[in-house]
């Protein structure tokens, strides 16, 4: 038989970091459905070199399927970075086009410069994900 771990012993050996992401994971999903795609970067190693600035389009973006995460520039020399996985039914987002970041599934719609819906029927925002730029370099925090 194998004992599995309490929701108290999870968020203990987690910390504060753990805590967030099972509390988001745990919560009401606000009429929004899940599937097998787990949110949040799955591919990607904190430091590890996403992109260069210059493979960002200004207003545009490009998606790093593998990390989950979806990179932008709104503005020139402002990178954002979001979750890939579109917070309706959990696919993976496939084109960022006109101000948006765009889900194939069933039609939702984020803005590129805070992850807000534009469309639904997804009903939050795609989170964020950290990263910083250095010179050229967009890397994972």
């Amino acid at each position: 038989m194998t004992n599995r771990p309490t929701r108290r012993d999870l968020l203990i050996a987690t910390g504060t970091a753990g805590a967030a992401a099972l509390a988001v994971g745990c919560g009401d999903s606000g009429g929004d459905s899940s599937s097998n795609v787990s949110p949040g970067r799955s591919g990607g190693t904190p430091g590890q070199e996403l992109t260069t600035t210059d493979a960002i389009p200004v207003g545009g973006g490009k998606i790093f399927a593998d990390e989950k995460v979806v990179v932008t520039q709104p503005k020139e020399g402002r990178f954002k970075a979001f979750s890939a996985v579109c917070t309706h039914q959990q696919c993976l987002v496939s084109t960022v086009a006109d101000g948006t970041i765009d889900c194939p599934c069933h039609g939702s719609k984020f803005k590129i410069t805070d992850g807000t819906v534009a469309n639904p029927p997804a009903t939050r925002p795609l989170p964020a994900e950290n990263i910083v730029v250095e010179g050229n370099s967009i890397r994972l925090v």
